[in-house]
């Protein structure tokens, strides 16, 4: 077996974090991928990962090791893809995960103008409002709309997400139109329940910062879910206008307290730093910030 064989198999079983995983990540017997994995450490006369009957780690060795390995596969890569990538098609698979909402919303007509461009490309999206792990699930990228505060990832943003509250306008003229977030507490709360809890800070024009308790009286997982029962005028949501736009502007809900400042998110592309960010990777991560930016098609009708 090559040099560059034992590099490649190293760092597939590290990234898989088993050699069960990376036998079937490369698609060849446990037996075969130990076997590499005793053979390369004989040549080397060093021990590159403590195993056990439960678990696999690096020694301090195997770290330094697989880093170069990654780097260098890196190298190797970007050097044969830039003979080729200006004049060939994309091609291989990409792997996604996406917020349900998000996606279900807005990349599906993403992906579609994606794949009419790149038509030898096969894509694999799975929506789940949980973070995955990239590396053990084999995930190219990721979209995430959070506070990133996983260090291990490297983030790319891809676009501002706006936070407004709202409610039906039947709920509105019934019980009345809250002048400050503070009387929101007198009004049955749409609770999206990934949240911690119901309690919300926010600005005033003034850049003064507030909190408010809010009273909830329902609670789900799923931002449509909750704008669909907020439509129905059963209370006032507070929810991201990437799920809300189509219901302002059809004006079956309205949005309240826009004087106010909601905390702001962002969208980020995130992908593993272990893991050479390959040409049709960043093809398609460029195509989504040049799609959404930094003034997203679903904000024009709150400038209205």
């Amino acid at each position: 077996m090559s040099v560059f064989d034992e590099m490649q198999t190293f760092v597939k079983i590290v990234d898989a974090g088993s050699i069960t995983g990376a036998a079937n990540r490369l698609n060849t017997a446990k037996s075969a991928v130990s076997r590499r994995l005793s053979e390369l450490e004989t040549r080397l006369g060093v021990q590159l990962l403590k195993r056990s009957t439960r678990r696999m780690s690096l020694t301090e060795t195997g770290k330094s090791y697989y880093e170069r390995c990654v780097r260098i596969l890196a190298d190797i890569e970007e050097t044969e893809s830039a003979v080729t990538t200006e004049s060939a098609a994309l091609k291989g698979k990409l792997r996604i995960t996406a917020p349900l909402s998000f996606g279900v919303l807005h990349l599906g007509s993403a992906v579609a103008s994606f794949m009419q461009e790149h038509p030898e490309l096969t894509l694999d999206v799975q929506f789940s409002d949980q973070q995955i792990n990239l590396v053990d699930e084999g995930y190219d990228l990721a979209i995430r709309i959070a506070e990133l505060d996983d260090s291990t990832l490297i983030a790319r943003r891809l676009t501002p997400i706006k936070i407004i509250a709202c409610a039906s306008p039947a709920y509105l003229k019934k019980f009345g139109t809250p002048q400050t977030p503070e009387d929101l507490v007198h009004h049955p709360f749409l609770h999206y329940g990934n949240r911690a809890d119901s309690v919300w800070t926010y600005r005033d024009k003034n850049g003064k910062e507030g909190r408010v308790r809010l009273n909830c009286v329902l609670s789900a997982n799923n931002g449509s879910f909750l704008r669909d029962i907020g439509i129905t005028g059963k209370g006032i949501m507070i929810e991201p206008s990437f799920i809300l736009y189509k219901a302002f502007e059809s004006g079956a809900l309205v949005p309240i307290l826009q004087d106010y400042q909601w905390p702001l998110l962002n969208a980020y592309v995130v992908y593993p730093p272990t893991r050479h960010l390959s040409h049709r990777v960043r093809v398609f991560i460029d195509f989504l910030v040049q799609r959404f930016g930094d003034e997203p098609y679903w904000d024009t009708c709150l400038n209205r």
